[in-house]
């Protein structure tokens, strides 16, 4: 079985479009504000679909646009001025930045409940604490997309290759909650192979062209692939499709899985950072 991220990104964000109707209705509008620092074009891209889709589903979006060579107390003056804003529902600095502005300063000075990312340490505190929190977007399409195939997860063995704070350690956390048994792996890991292999959700998030093979996991495990690389001229994942898809149970394809459910899941942020600020 292939995992249709875009399929379900589509009915997820009807789901989105119809919440926000009803916000509509009560006179209310949500804005999401995107500071785009620079022309990396992978992050041009980015933005640009999150700014088609949030348009979509009857988001305001409000791009606001630096060269490279910004300043950081600009982009600080920036968001605090966002910060107060009350039109504006949800504040997102893409990522990466320019070496000379420091991206923890940055995400530590967005208001947590303004926080569409969740990278805020406040959010990542109430994640790892199990109290409710805007969770980070890419682990939690993630989680959609693995119980779009398994609804009940509950003595899984869930293997996270990866232990970025953008989306390995927030996954352990999110299937944690979900009553797996979860083993994060990473550059130190001793066989990376064999420990793949006891996976039944596995899980790819490491930015290594192709590097889970076909007999690194067992018949029937649910391949969830966070990687994006360019090979050749064209996108390709962390985990070996075609051999894989021989073996597995379901897995995401690169691209059309996991990609499309990120920005869904943002847009579900910005409803969600707007019900926290509805008083």
């Amino acid at each position: 079985m292939i995992i249709d991220g875009k399929k379900l990104s589509e009915k997820l964000i009807e789901e989105i479009k119809t919440e926000i109707i009803k916000i509509k209705k009560k006179g209310k509008t949500l804005s999401l504000a995107v500071i785009l620092i620079g022309e990396y074009a992978p992050s041009l891209i980015y933005v640009k679909n999150k700014e088609k889709k949030a348009k979509e589903a009857g988001i305001n979006s409000k791009i606001i646009r630096y060269p490279s060579d910004v300043s950081e107390k600009i982009i600080l003056n920036k968001i605090n001025e966002l910060n107060k804003d009350d039109q504006i529902t949800g504040i997102l600095v893409q990522l990466p930045l320019p070496k000379h502005i420091d991206k923890e300063k940055i995400i530590n000075s967005i208001l947590p409940t303004k926080d569409v990312d969740g990278f805020h340490p406040i959010n990542v505190g109430n994640l790892s604490s199990g109290s409710k929190s805007i969770v980070p977007c890419t682990p939690l399409g993630c989680l959609i997309l693995i119980k779009s195939v398994e609804k009940n997860l509950s003595g899984k063995h869930a293997v996270i290759l990866g232990r970025s704070n953008l989306n390995g350690k927030p996954m352990a956390q999110l299937l944690l909650k979900e009553n797996c048994t979860v083993t994060i792996l990473h550059s130190k890991t001793k066989n990376l192979k064999d420990e793949c292999k006891r996976a039944d959700i596995l899980v790819a998030a490491v930015g290594v062209n192709r590097i889970v093979k076909g007999d690194w996991v067992k018949k029937d495990a649910i391949i969830i692939d966070v990687g994006i690389n360019k090979v050749d001229g064209k996108l390709v994942g962390d985990v070996d499709f075609d051999s894989l898809q021989k073996t597995a149970k379901a897995i995401t394809p690169v691209p059309g899985g996991v990609g499309p459910m990120t920005i869904a899941c943002l847009l579900k942020n910005t409803v969600e950072c707007y019900k926290i600020n509805d008083i």
